[in-house]
């Protein structure tokens, strides 16, 4: 499916030409490690007893009664730092102290990745930055609490639209000038080759765990697994193991915003077209003269104009199946498992929860397996989704 850091035709390097070198460095030393013993049994180290993997694929027996499915959750909520970030922070973190580096940067749209990064700066005494859109950092200002906590120092950013694309354009400026002792470590499987492989790579685990513990629990394949995708790391993490195994569908949820056609939205799979956006080839909002679009969504991590280009990929070979759920309906999922499972979804995994809703009313699909990826807890969400429903905490 890889062919020179691509996806079918999406993917690549589309950067600067001071970029090249380091962008070939990464990749050597990706190479060097992503197989050796002594690397990966220090990672397997800190993803158990730092991070609390595995994670438990739970059955939801109250969410299955209510929509007549069986219903699983992958508890990546469970995590050290509240979501799947620390996966590929604890990776990428552990590679670029072989390689020498001194400094780690980050962007950071709903806090997650950048406490992550945070997090594994402190863990492996580098010196951490992480870039936040000065909307996210209000929208989410637990996060950057909790990430200065941590010691890392959050650098708001005005320009733009002030989220998430912006503070990645402000990392990658930051990343050029300071190449020789700073790794530049991206949280979704966007950007340049060979960031969308290193991060699969990384967050693949989730899938590989789910593929052994629905074989011990239901002796065969879930029918159907989803996911939300912003940039797409979660999703691609836990599709990466069925992708092969056709009989499993896979379903992609973007933040609707207020509507596909409303403008004011965040499905790039959707509604997007084929464009190069920090630095590879996938789909991405813009305009007829390719200018790109502001993104929406009450959701913070999926409020992003481009997403993997491997999701492209599975796009348009029909693979997986992307959808959008908006606004108002992730609030509405949010509430739905907070209410039956007693577990508090991140906005982002409430899109999942939301979509699982409305596929499990449709009567072909009543008594099917489905696994749903909960990708994050929803402690940094309380504030706004107690604004959106008007209430007070």
């Amino acid at each position: 499916m890889i062919d020179n850091g691509k996806f079918g035709k999406y993917g690549g390097i589309f950067v600067p030409e001071l970029l090249i070198p380091a962008l070939e460095e990464l990749e050597n030393a990706f190479m060097k490690y992503k197989d050796d013993k002594d690397f990966n049994s220090e990672l397997d180290y800190y993803l158990r007893e730092f991070a609390g993997r595995p994670t438990s694929l739970y059955y939801a027996r109250n969410l299955s009664e209510k929509l007549g499915c069986r219903i699983y959750l992958k508890r990546e909520d469970m995590l050290h730092t509240g979501a799947h970030k620390i996966n590929n922070t604890l990776g990428q973190g552990l590679l670029a102290k072989h390689m020498g580096k001194k400094r780690l940067i980050a962007e950071t749209g709903a806090g997650q990745h950048g406490i992550a990064t945070a997090v594994v700066g402190a863990l492996l005494k580098m010196p951490t930055e992480v870039y936040m859109g000065s909307e996210d950092v209000v929208r989410q200002k637990l996060n950057v609490f909790r990430m200065e906590l941590s010691d890392a120092k959050v650098l708001p950013v005005d320009s733009g639209s002030r989220t998430l694309k912006d503070a990645i354009n402000e990392a990658l400026r930051d990343w050029i000038s300071n190449l020789d002792d700073t790794h530049y470590l991206i949280g979704s499987t966007m950007g340049p080759h060979p960031y969308p492989t290193i991060v699969k790579h990384f967050q693949s685990v989730i899938g590989r765990e789910v593929k052994k513990q629905i074989m011990m629990k239901d002796g065969k394949h879930p029918d159907v697994i989803i996911a939300c995708v912003g940039g797409g790391s979660n999703a691609i993490g836990i599709f990466s193991e069925f992708i092969k195994d056709e009989e499993v569908k896979l379903v992609g949820v973007e933040g609707g915003g207020n509507g596909v056609n409303s403008g004011q939205t965040g499905a790039t799979l959707s509604v997007g077209t084929e464009g190069v956006l920090h630095g590879s080839l996938s789909f991405v909002l813009q305009d007829d003269y390719g200018q790109i679009n502001e993104a929406h969504s009450v959701s913070a991590g999926l409020d992003y104009p481009g997403v993997g280009p491997e999701h492209a990929y599975l796009k348009v070979t029909e693979r997986a199946k992307y959808v959008a759920i908006t606004d108002n309906e992730a609030i509405r999922g949010f509430k739905l498992l907070s209410k039956y499972e007693g577990i508090i979804p991140a906005l982002e995994s409430a899109h999942a929860i939301a979509y699982l809703e409305k596929y499990a009313q449709l009567r072909e699909n009543k008594g099917k397996t489905i696994v749903v990826n909960l990708s994050g807890r929803g402690d940094k969400d309380m504030f706004l989704v107690a604004e959106k429903m008007g209430e007070e905490i």
